[in-house]
């Protein structure tokens, strides 16, 4: 069986903008970048992941990709940009591909350009969206394979771990540069909040007294590849609900279909799990019929938290971000806390939500989760190989 591994990334998030300042935030449950932001919605007092780090000017010959998103982008793949030199002297630069996951790209910036603010810089190109990102990812690094952008809501990027699998498996590809990036909007914010699901105040996945969700941003990359490294992708598998074009179906059978599939997939049973990184939006639905899945597949004993609370629902970023949260784990044996008010809502089925970070034992494998809008499902497991 030929194993595909996670062996470089990069990522920004409201954790850091290093590998090692994101671990060092995750594991002590730092949520201090979550914070209070009107300017795209007045008068809402939810907090919101919005990166506060200066970001660089993309160079001139891209300056037609010039939008927020590709900058969150750029940050990151300044990241590996050397690990691909070097991939790119092996393999050239045709073998090796691009796969990202986002949903709301560069809106923002067509958002000002209908605002007209044109004298501000800013101009709206169709490059600037979701198909775009995938490109600028590939001029940026001077790569020239297959090039694809996933948009399936919150599991954009986990399913994008998917398909640079399958490059790889096809022999497409001998590297894939794979994530996810998304920046908050305000069609984004503003939408959330029409629905009701954004939380007044810090998001409190499983709580009794939760009431929504707080957005973030993100960019994350891994570079993919057959090389043998430290965390390997053992699993991934896909469901679709088919309920509801926003609500999830209260009794997650596909959720726990999608569990089950990439336990198959990787060949595992449920003992072997180590860890599991919930989708946990904290919104009384999602939460609800996640717990049910998860008891459903793994039991209550299972080590469980969602890491939403410290970041933001990155959206189309998430899976990916969480992807990089379950590979830091298997390095430094340490599980992400689960940082909520401690009340657990006694209707909905009971979780081991972690509070004591350490592990006890070498962590071997370990499950991430991403429920989208529309019932798209993706789960993904990382095993560790040292």
């Amino acid at each position: 069986m030929t194993n595909f591994y996670l062996n470089h990334m990069g990522i920004l998030c409201t954790l850091g903008d290093t590998v090692e300042s994101v671990a060092k935030s995750l594991f002590t449950g730092d949520s201090s970048g979550m914070q209070p932001n009107e300017i795209q919605l007045p008068k809402y007092r939810g907090n919101l992941g919005i990166v506060q780090a200066d970001l660089p000017d993309l160079p001139d010959s891209l300056q037609f990709y010039h939008c927020r998103n590709n900058q969150l982008a750029m940050v990151a793949l300044a990241q590996i940009e050397a690990d691909i030199s070097d991939l790119k002297k092996r393999y050239g630069a045709s073998r090796i591909g691009v796969v990202m996951g986002t949903s709301t790209s560069g809106i923002d910036s067509g958002e000002s350009y209908l605002r007209g603010h044109k004298d501000r810089g800013y101009n709206y190109r169709l490059q600037q969206q979701m198909a775009g990102l995938s490109g600028f990812v590939a001029k940026y690094l001077g790569i020239q394979g297959v090039q694809l952008t996933v948009s399936t809501a919150c599991s954009s990027s986990a399913n994008a771990l998917a398909s640079a699998r399958r490059l790889l498996s096809t022999d497409i590809c001998d590297a894939v540069v794979v994530g996810g990036v998304d920046s908050l909007c305000g069609m984004t914010i503003r939408g959330f909040h029409s629905l009701g699901a954004l939380s007044a105040g810090q998001s409190n996945p499983f709580s009794v007294n939760r009431d929504g969700i707080n957005l973030g941003e993100a960019g994350v990359v891994f570079v993919m590849s057959k090389e043998p490294g430290p965390v390997v992708l053992s699993g991934v598998a896909a469901t679709s609900d088919a309920h509801h074009m926003s609500a999830p179906d209260p009794q997650g059978s596909g959720a726990e279909a999608c569990m089950r599939g990439a336990l198959e997939n990787a060949g595992l049973d449920t003992a072997d799990i180590d860890y599991l990184n919930l989708h946990g939006t904290g919104t009384r639905h999602n939460d609800s019929m996640e717990a049910l899945a998860v008891d459903r597949v793994f039991g209550k004993e299972l080590p469980c938290s969602s890491t939403k609370p410290l970041t933001g629902h990155t959206l189309g970023a998430a899976g990916a971000l969480e992807a990089v949260f379950c590979w830091l784990a298997l390095q430094y044996d340490q599980l992400p806390p689960h940082k909520y008010d401690g009340h657990y809502d006694p209707e909905i089925m009971r979780l081991n939500l972690i509070q004591n970070t350490k592990s006890p034992n070498k962590l071997r494998y370990v499950m991430s989760n991403s429920f989208a809008f529309g019932g798209s499902n993706c789960s993904v497991i990382l095993g560790s190989q040292r």
